[in-house]
């Protein structure tokens, strides 16, 4: 019997059915396939950098055949070929950032003692108490060969000299490599110190010696010269923030200051970038325009818009090169030039696809930077402001046409609020993510501080920087100060209101990623299934309450010891150990500070029990021993008695003796492996390492093989503050 074949006519139906909207979806958004090639580039980038040993840049020869069969496929296939573009973006992805790690110099191998070094220094960035170089074609004896990485060295605070760059010093220093991050999965300064070309850094024990002046680095001079003038006209706080807006350091603003900008929600202002090289852009291609239209043989002779494009890029240019080059301002400079360059050929200024180049190009040429901060806030924001406004446009364009004088300041203040709170929005899981902070009020202190900073003070300062040839900035300068007060005293108000800001658990990196592809799935598409990434976004902000926080931190060098219990931490601190560390440690929980452990007696309601050689702390998972050296020679002993009920015992020295059955850390364990986290579940512990975390990468030193040979705990050199601390909001 021949089978009965269904009914062709419905199933015929159905397949035009969903043939029709599957065309009609691919017709609305075919114009935005392109912009998902960025995102599968970050993908690969993120791939590279997740794995625990170095791939082959040899991967990159896939590129080439994958983009040839996407031009195949493009005329008959254009899904399949999209496909193909897709995944030869990811390979190069992956592949780059393989190319850059095999192509950088080796980290150099330095002295653990003082030593004597010679260098031409590269850069002078000023302290709020003495001076920081960066040198390169650094010497550690006079006979050996320069380094080819860069050190800095910051001088002793009552040291005279102030070398400009291009000079050779000599000084007596304590140097060190970068160290690693502060807790398994943290900030790796180690790796941002590998991509930068910095090879470690220290400080003088001795007066540095000039011994050359050969009057190079045009530009370093020309930048120490306007930050000393500028410092020299504007005293204070307000001189070091106006000479960070301008030169892009901030190394001389006062610690108070710096954390009423971030508290209040302002740090950004800080950060040159995207919105000061507008301004600065958006200043020039004012004054050219209007200089042009004062000379008509010359408005007669030539495009003034084109023109006046051509004069804010040259502004631009000059103002990166003055702020140093720092690779956020290269990714700015990189849009504003693609918007001037829409600008000569009559296109959309700012789109997203000036976005997805812009973002592109910053990934292939520095791929590390994908991983910070800077990148993922910064595109984050220019990413939800243009799909935003492109989103808004008719509504606003229906404002813009209604009759009535009250639209104008009305469209200025819905820009102003709604240009903060879709850049607040977007960047708040970053920042999350990496300083675990949130700013309730950034809204209203930004509302005071942006129009300050792009009517008065960046336009003041560049006129100032234009009229310091003749001696003049003392015209402009005033201004600038002026309006940096201004700018400081909404930081102050604002970070002093109650609750001005939070701490909470930072989010995972996996979580991060899930935000950030929930973001482009929102902003990229055009059509209602956009609206997909809301939930996406959602999934990632709450991963940081979906994964487990672990229960003991270990630093690296094992002058920290934290404990938590519930919602308060409680620390072992040893000798000579950073704040900074413990406080980067205490913001992975979520929690602001930290409880003494005390010499003797009983704290989190008798859950932690101390005496001088010992304390106890019983969590939910089991109770964990901290023993307690009598002297810094002293290496306690483990033995049955001592080990009984323990599922881990956690000491800043090194021990004798095991516990069986128990997770054992002391110094020569964050010696070998870094830093530690312990997980206590069910009466046992779960330990991972910086070193399980980040594995066999170029920028992680090889592990230790053998102890010391004296037995002792293997020590540091003294630990000046952070020189590389992750980059603020």
């Amino acid at each position: 019997m021949d089978a009965v074949a269904p009914p062709a006519p419905a199933q015929s139906g159905l397949r035009a059915a969903v043939g029709a909207r599957a065309d009609a979806l691919l017709g609305a958004e075919w114009d935005r396939l392109p912009l998902w090639l960025p995102v599968a580039l970050a993908a690969g980038i993120v791939l590279y950098f997740s794995l625990p040993a170095e791939p082959s840049p040899w991967w990159l020869l896939g590129v080439p055949a994958l983009a040839a069969l996407a031009a195949v496929l493009r005329a008959r296939r254009p899904l399949a070929a999209w496909g193909a573009a897709l995944a030869a973006a990811f390979l190069l992805g992956f592949g780059v950032p393989a190319l850059h790690a095999a192509r950088a110099a080796q980290m150099p191998d330095l002295p653990r003692g003082a030593v004597v070094l010679t260098g031409t220094v590269a850069d002078v960035a000023a302290l709020p108490e003495g001076v920081r170089l960066t040198l390169d074609r650094v010497r550690l004896s006079p006979a050996g060969e320069p380094l080819a990485r860069s050190l800095r060295v910051r001088l002793q605070r009552g040291d005279p000299l102030r070398p400009e760059p291009g000079s050779v010093i000599r000084v007596r220093a304590l140097v060190r490599p970068p160290g690693g991050p502060v807790v398994p999965g943290g900030w790796d300064f180690q790796r941002a110190a590998f991509f930068s070309g910095l090879g470690g850094s220290g400080f003088a024990i001795g007066r540095a010696e000039l011994l050359e002046d050969t009057g190079g680095r045009v530009l370093a001079r020309l930048r120490a010269g306007v930050e000393e003038r500028v410092r020299a006209a504007i005293p204070g706080s307000a001189g070091a923030v106006a000479a960070a807006l301008l030169t892009g350091r901030q190394s001389a603003i006062p610690p108070e200051d710096l954390r009423a900008m971030r508290d209040s929600g302002l740090a950004h202002l800080l950060a040159v970038s995207g919105l000061h090289i507008g301004i600065v852009m958006g200043v020039g291609f004012v004054v050219a325009s209007a200089l042009l239209r004062l000379v008509p043989p010359l408005l007669l002779r030539m495009d003034a818009r084109r023109a006046a494009a051509a004069a804010a890029l040259a502004t631009g240019g000059f103002y990166l090169l003055l702020a140093g080059a720092p690779v956020p301002l290269q990714r700015a400079f990189a849009m504003a030039a693609l918007v001037m360059l829409g600008l000569f050929l009559d296109r959309t200024a700012l789109s997203l696809r000036t976005v997805a180049v812009a973002a592109a190009l910053v990934m292939l040429l520095a791929p590390d930077q994908l991983l910070g901060p800077s990148f993922q806030m910064s595109f984050a924001a220019v990413l939800a402001l243009v799909a935003g406004w492109e989103a808004l446009r008719r509504p606003l364009d229906r404002l813009r046409g209604a009759p009535g004088w009250w639209r104008v300041p009305l469209l200025w203040l819905l820009g102003l609020l709604l240009t903060s709170l879709l850049a607040a929005a977007a960047t708040a899981p970053f920042g999350l993510h990496h300083f675990g902070r949130l700013q309730w009020y950034g809204v209203a202190a930004n509302a005071v501080a942006v129009p300050l900073t792009g009517l008065l003070v960046m336009p003041a300062g560049m006129a100032a920087v234009a009229l310091m040839p003749l001696g003049l900035e003392g015209l402009a300068l005033p201004l600038m100060g002026l309006g940096v007060e201004g700018i400081l005293g909404a930081a102050r108000e604002v970070a002093s209101w109650p609750g001005a800001t939070d701490t909470a658990p930072l989010l995972p990196g996996w979580g991060a990623a899930v935000v950030g592809f929930g973001l482009c799935w929102l902003c990229l598409w055009r059509t209602r299934w956009r609206l997909l990434g809301v939930p996406v976004m959602a999934l990632g902000l709450a991963s940081g309450a979906l994964a487990p926080r672990p229960d003991v931190l270990v630093s690296a060098d094992s002058r920290w010891v934290l404990l938590r219990v519930g919602d308060t931490a409680f620390a072992e601190r040893g000798r000579g150990a950073a704040a900074f560390t413990r406080d980067a440690m205490l913001r992975g929980w979520g929690i602001a500070s930290a409880e003494a452990l005390p010499r003797n007696g009983e704290a989190a309601g008798g859950a932690i029990r101390c005496t001088p050689a010992e304390c106890r702390a019983s969590l939910p998972g089991g109770e964990v021993l901290l023993p307690r050296p009598r002297d810094p020679n002293d290496r306690p002993v483990l033995d049955a008695a001592r080990c009984a009920g323990v599922v881990a015992v956690v000491s800043a020295v090194p021990l004798r003796g095991r516990c069986p059955g128990a997770v054992v850390v002391d110094r020569f364990s964050t010696w070998r492996d870094g830093a530690v986290a312990l997980w206590l579940r069910d009466g046992g512990a779960r330990l991972v390492t910086d070193r399980d975390m980040r594995g066999n990468r170029p920028w992680v030193p090889p592990r230790p093989v053998s102890r010391p040979a004296s037995g002792a705990a293997p020590d540091a050199p003294p630990e000046p503050p952070p020189d590389e601390a992750p980059p603020d909001q």
